[in-house]
């Protein structure tokens, strides 16, 4: 089983914190949707005969695409590609794009999950990060998606950031919990080069982010949600039983997938791919029948190195024995040695026949990944 990830490069709102293309040009919106449908079409043979399970509109603001410029991509997909019966398919969307009258719309073409931007419910937040939402359209595009009939969506939240209080974060939590949210994405606020924040920051018109405050929000979120029953079953992600994200599940499970749009990236096991970023060049080149990618193939040490970043990073842990099969026991001893000099250090919860993490280890795990790659 595969899936297929659609980058949407357009924003219509500067956020402080990403690095989006703010361009909602009509025209060059047509022309991206043009492109992008050739390239699915172009790109039927990346996944050989698997199956497609999930379909993934991510990236900038998905929501801007008219309902029948959505509905044409996901007929083109379902006409060059092989489907699964039920296949979840995602779309992210900002609070203030979602209504009632939409939501049904999107539910009439096959959209079956969202993925909502909310961020905070406090207003304060939202300003200091720029947001077009505001805290009271926060909470009404929630219920106006449980009044649509959709059972399966996720919020991202963000904590860390200089205008939030530990009070604060945990009233988040405990709201996002009463109003029964099936799946939250937690995320800590990142200062990224060459953003309208990393400058502010620089020139000391916004506060820096405190490392400390971070750990301590994270802390809080992973005791209040699974206390509240809540699956931490990857690093940023929780879930109530049975309503994980397929998507994103198979990027963590080591899945193959294709991703189509400028920044797009592709994994098929061997080597990834990725899509120039560039909008107009890549509308360019797909007017030419060309994908305009780089590729990279991959050594089996690169393979085991994706495997040791994504893993520790799920609820199921780094399986040693899985290791052992695929890359070879030696392999597999070096990393349970390895784990067991630092086992403290680290806060592994268990070892065999998996190193999972504990929340302490949670914290660090990109570091712990990193401790233990091959070169």
């Amino acid at each position: 089983m595969a899936g297929i990830y659609i980058h949407i490069p357009f924003c219509k709102q500067a956020c402080y914190y990403c690095n989006f293309h703010f361009s909602t040009s009509t025209r060059l919106k047509n022309d991206f949707v043009s492109a992008l449908l050739n390239e699915i079409k172009l790109q039927k043979s990346y996944l050989g005969e698997e199956d497609i399970e999930t379909v993934y509109f991510g990236g900038g603001t998905p929501s801007i695409l008219l309902i029948n410029e959505i509905k044409k991509i996901l007929e083109t997909i379902y006409t060059n590609y092989r489907i699964t019966n039920n296949p979840e398919i995602t779309i992210e969307a900002n609070p203030d794009d979602i209504s009632y009258e939409r939501l049904m719309q999107w539910k009439q073409i096959g959209i079956n999950r969202f993925s909502i931007g909310i961020q905070s419910f406090f207003e304060e937040d939202l300003q200091w990060m720029n947001r077009a939402h505001n805290a009271k359209q926060a909470q009404i595009c929630i219920k106006e998606v449980w009044e649509a009939g959709f059972e399966n969506f996720s919020i991202d939240l963000i904590y860390g950031g200089p205008s939030l209080s530990d009070e604060h974060w945990q009233i988040n939590l405990e709201k996002a919990v009463k109003l029964k949210i099936p799946h939250i994405s937690c995320y800590a606020l990142t200062v990224e080069p060459k953003t309208a924040l990393n400058k502010m920051i620089q020139q000391q018109k916004k506060e820096a982010v405190d490392p400390e405050k971070q750990a301590r929000h994270f802390l809080q979120m992973t005791n209040i949600l699974s206390k509240a029953g809540y699956e931490h079953y990857e690093v940023s992600n929780f879930a109530l039983p049975g309503l994980r994200s397929k998507h994103n599940s198979s990027y963590w499970l080591g899945k193959n997938y294709l991703g189509l749009g400028p920044s797009a990236h592709s994994h098929n096991g061997q080597s990834r791919q990725w899509n120039i970023s560039n909008n107009a060049l890549y509308i360019e080149a797909l007017n030419k029948n060309t994908i305009p990618f780089e590729k990279e193939e991959l050594s089996l040490t690169q393979q085991l190195n994706e495997y040791i970043m994504t893993s520790l990073r799920t609820a199921e842990g780094l399986n040693l024995n899985f290791v052992a099969e695929k890359f070879g026991e030696d392999y597999g001893e070096k990393i349970l040695n390895a784990c067991m000099d630092k086992k403290f250090a680290w806060g592994i919860l268990t070892i065999q026949p998996s190193i999972v993490l504990n929340n302490k280890g949670k914290l660090f795990a990109d570091r712990i990944a990193s401790d233990l790659f091959f070169s």
